[in-house]
């Protein structure tokens, strides 16, 4: 069907937005009216999606926080507009307002519309909590750009298991926000072999803070480093390693036994299905894939026959605290 969005200030924005929420979710959801109504809507842009014959049909807004991170919410459709592909036309348009100006965008889901969001590139990144008495989630998109540049021919672009087609990188720029969208959703293990963990690829702080959540989920987590040099990492304060330090049986690192086959390519294993490849140590072309089990499994193999035959790195655990 086809709709148009237009943008509105709160200051400025048709009662139509208003009576939509008040609908929705006041009297169909039954969310207090103390907690529909915030101080958000005076610093958020509010969109409304009409019909080509101007009837409003559906609502949502869109802010920052810290100027760093979108945040969409107060989305809603009509119940009888509902089924139509409005709200998915409605979420499309503000991934894309976003994508350019931020590196992520998150939304509170409620638990039953978690697919619909999947479908645009968002994935799951908290446990169930109660909002207004409703079971929601935190998802997030951590490559809006590539997200929406990907809507037209992917069903569930990024998306860990879902995504079945190869995402090709020739930039850091491209490799990096499909390393984190790759990151951000293992749910027990991340296998990373390289030559270094240069600091502009692995010490970056929404990196560290995926490998940190990762590592504190549950005692199954585990993160396996696994590198030829440690001179780098001696030289210069790597959070990695401090976060390593802190949480030994989490994370791990080891060199490679140069006496031992290596692999010569570095990558990235995501639990059972994500791979992040590149073609050479000291250029970020190459490609990932979020859903190849197969290829998972034979790097994984390689990657266990490097660590067993890897040595721990003396000068690290020589490092004073």
């Amino acid at each position: 069907m086809t709709v148009r969005i237009r943008k509105y200030s709160w200051q400025l924005a048709p009662g139509h937005i208003r009576d939509i929420r008040q609908r929705v979710f006041i009297e169909e959801q039954q969310v207090p009216p103390e907690l529909e109504w915030d101080d958000t809507d005076e610093i958020a842009d509010h969109f409304l999606a009409v019909l080509p014959d101007n009837t409003p049909v559906g609502v949502a807004r869109l802010f920052s926080s810290l100027n760093e991170t979108a945040h969409v919410g107060r989305m809603a459709i009509l119940p009888e507009h509902r089924g139509k592909g409005i709200g998915e036309t409605l979420l499309r348009h503000l991934l894309a307002e976003a994508a350019g100006q931020y590196d992520e965008v998150r939304l509170s889901a409620q638990e039953h519309a978690i697919p619909f969001y999947q479908r645009s590139g968002f994935h799951v990144c908290s446990d169930v909590y109660d909002d207004a008495g409703i079971p929601h989630y935190d998802m997030r998109c951590l490559a809006p750009e590539l997200a929406v540049a990907a809507l037209e021919e992917r069903d569930h672009p990024l998306l860990l298991e879902a995504d079945r087609q190869s995402w090709l990188f020739e930039n850091e720029t491209r490799m990096l926000a499909l390393m984190d969208s790759l990151a951000g959703q293992a749910g027990q293990r991340i296998w990373l072999y390289d030559r270094l963990l240069e600091h502009d690829l692995y010490d970056r702080f929404r990196f560290r803070e995926l490998i940190s959540a990762l590592a504190r989920r549950h005692r199954l987590s585990e993160v396996r480093l696994l590198i030829h040099d440690d001179k780098p990492l001696v030289k210069r304060r790597h959070q990695l390693v401090e976060l390593m330090r802190r949480l030994p049986s989490r994370i791990e690192l080891k060199l490679v036994n140069d006496d031992y086959p290596v692999e010569d390519q570095p990558f990235m294993l995501i639990d059972r299905e994500g791979v992040l490849y590149r073609h050479d140590f000291s250029k970020p072309a190459g490609f990932c894939n979020f859903s190849d089990s197969g290829r998972v499994k034979l790097l994984s193999e390689a990657f266990q026959r490097m660590w067993d035959a890897g040595r721990s790195s003396l000068e690290l655990r020589q490092l004073p605290l």
